[in-house]
């Protein structure tokens, strides 16, 4: 249970299965975010969320100014992507991001100007379908997750039994420190977004789950809605226990409510909508500006950084490019990861966009990665009391070995989040998380051969 103890305050509904206690590495979190200088270009790929990608809107030589749309489809699980910084189309080509795939993207070289297109304008809402259709305007996706377009999530059924909002600021990952930072310098934007998403969608309840290590974070919230009368009763402050991974979305959905989510099914099933604090606060502004979606918050930092950093930066920026102003490597680094090092992606080097959804930048050197030989499993069970889920690993990493769909699916692999906790707890250092992908892979495969 959570230790912090502030007036207004609630306490978790439930306490979840497993987890993992790692280290917090919080070294940015004093650091406020610095606007990074606009890049000499921008690489930006035409699709940065799940569903169906973006066809350019734009061609080679034209000029364009920062909010316009450069990429769209008429599908409705996507979001349309915008130029993020003012110049010229320089090329529209095939780039790898960060997943390894390659994805059509628009290159814009900068004139220096940021000059902000005719088209941004606060979107007029009336209706909820007018939200729903300013929120897919917007561009936004899930800002801490896997880029789900946040338009498809608010669109369910009002006799779906939604009743309940949880804001995801619990930010368990170590070094990321942006969520953070958010609550302490946009208190008012975050507050805003809720009271308006609430609002056109009608939840009963609204909760902004938060971790006990960020107590500063709480006492900002909380004064900013006394001191605003129109931010009085918006949402409600769960502390939860800082224990990884306490911000994934069926754990956070158990702990602030305590209700669970079957196997198979979706937050909206059992009532509840789960949105990335830094969604909210985009939210918020958006609705006032009509700025859309071009740049995001991120935490640079890794012992091979030389400056560690929050930093906000135009989407499409090279990781070089923000390395760069970073100061570069003090060290030589053993992995570049988009996100932080459990559930983090590793990079072939740093020549790949910023997207929507890269909430960090994590640059590990050689000597600080503890690296466990892989032996023969001494069934501790140790993964099995880890994993959040209550899965067994190990059994899922035999079924993998023989391609037993059956098998995988009994073993409910599919229900397996990826966020590691298996193989930190693993003394014989297992690829765990791996055979989770592969046997999630092997499902696939089987499906669509039938």
């Amino acid at each position: 249970m959570a230790s912090l103890n502030i007036a207004g305050v609630l306490k978790p509904a439930a306490k979840g299965h497993g987890g993992a206690h790692v280290a917090h590495h919080k070294n940015t979190s004093a650091m406020p975010v610095e606007r990074m200088p606009v890049p000499a270009s921008v690489t930006i790929p035409l699709s940065q969320h799940i569903g169906a990608p973006n066809e350019a809107q734009v061609k080679v030589g034209d000029e364009v100014k920062v909010g316009q749309v450069i990429g769209s489809t008429d599908a409705f699980v996507s979001a349309p992507v915008h130029a993020t910084i003012s110049g010229t189309v320089k090329a529209i080509k095939p780039v790898r991001i960060v997943n390894g795939n390659m994805v059509n993207a628009v290159v814009i070289e900068s004139d220096g100007e940021m000059a902000l297109s005719e088209d941004v304008k606060p979107p007029v809402i009336e209706t909820k379908q007018d939200f729903l259709n300013a929120v897919r305007a917007s561009g936004l996706v899930g800002l801490g997750g896997a880029g789900f377009p946040t338009h498809v999530k608010l669109a369910f059924k009002e006799d779906a039994g939604v009743d309940t909002l949880i804001i995801n600021a619990a930010e368990c990952e170590p070094y990321i420190t942006v969520d953070h930072r958010e609550m302490l310098e946009h208190p008012q934007d975050i507050l805003s977004g809720i009271k308006e998403v609430v609002k056109w969608l009608g939840f009963k309840n609204a909760y902004i789950g938060i971790e006990d290590n960020k107590a500063d974070a709480f006492q900002m919230l909380l004064k900013t809605m006394e001191e605003n009368e129109e931010f009085k009763d918006v949402a409600q402050l769960i502390c939860l226990p800082s224990t990884y991974p306490q911000g994934a979305e069926k754990v956070l959905i158990y702990s602030a409510t305590g209700r669970q989510v079957p196997p198979g099914k979706l937050p909206s099933d059992v009532g509840c909508v789960v949105m990335n604090v830094q969604s909210v606060s985009f939210l918020g502004r958006y609705l006032k500006t009509g700025k859309p979606l071009v740049s995001r918050s991120l935490t640079v930092d890794g012992s091979a950084v030389a400056e560690p950093k929050n930093l906000r930066a135009p989407l499409g920026t090279m990781y070089s490019d923000i390395l760069e102003y970073c100061g570069g490597f003090k060290e030589e680094p053993y992995k570049i990861m988009a996100g932080g090092p459990m559930m983090g992606i590793a990079t072939i080097d740093a020549e790949v966009p910023l997207l929507k959804n890269n909430n960090a930048i994590t640059c590990l050197a050689k000597g600080s990665v503890k690296v466990k030989p892989t032996r023969a499993c001494i069934r501790c069970g140790r993964c099995v009391e880890a994993c959040p889920m209550c899965l067994e690993p190990t059994l899922i990493e035999k079924k993998a070995h023989l391609k037993d769909v059956d098998g995988l699916n009994k073993a409910s692999v599919m229900t397996c989040m990826e966020c590691g906790s298996c193989a930190f707890a693993c003394p014989s250092g297992r690829p765990l998380v791996q055979y989770m992908r592969l046997g999630k892979a092997i499902i696939r495969e089987a499906g669509a051969k039938k």
